[in-house]
């Protein structure tokens, strides 16, 4: 029983660019993320330890932002889907948007979008 398990504009503030104001300074980056997981163990006990801890998927991609500083939107999107595959073994697929409002002043945000499948 696969559904999807995720997050909507979660907020992190971090260091992310390439240009030496970018570097010196926190910006704000949103990020959705989906996880197709198995639910079956989780309907049939309605435990949490059974389902997908997304206050931990939050944490984890929160923590990976803030300590990495990455420069691109690109490494940052590739590295937080390795990082979500690695921490959450019954994830089968990840799908992730990342915007950064401040990038492009005539733009609401740039932004990349990944879909992965576990290998």
């Amino acid at each position: 029983m696969t559904g999807t398990t995720g997050l909507r504009q979660l907020r992190v503030d971090c260091i992310v660019g390439i240009y030496p104001h970018e570097r010196a300074a926190e910006q704000t980056v949103y990020l959705d993320v989906e996880l197709d997981n198995d639910f079956a163990a989780a309907a049939g006990s309605d435990a949490i330890d059974d389902a997908l801890d997304y206050d931990g998927v939050a944490s984890r991609l929160t923590a990976l932002l803030q300590e990495r500083r990455f420069q691109l939107l690109e490494a940052m999107a590739e590295a937080g889907v390795r990082m979500l595959f690695e921490a959450f073994p019954t994830v089968s697929a990840v799908r992730l948007r990342i915007e950064k409002p401040a990038a492009v002043p005539a733009a609401a945000c740039s932004f990349v979008r990944i879909e992965r499948q576990r290998a």
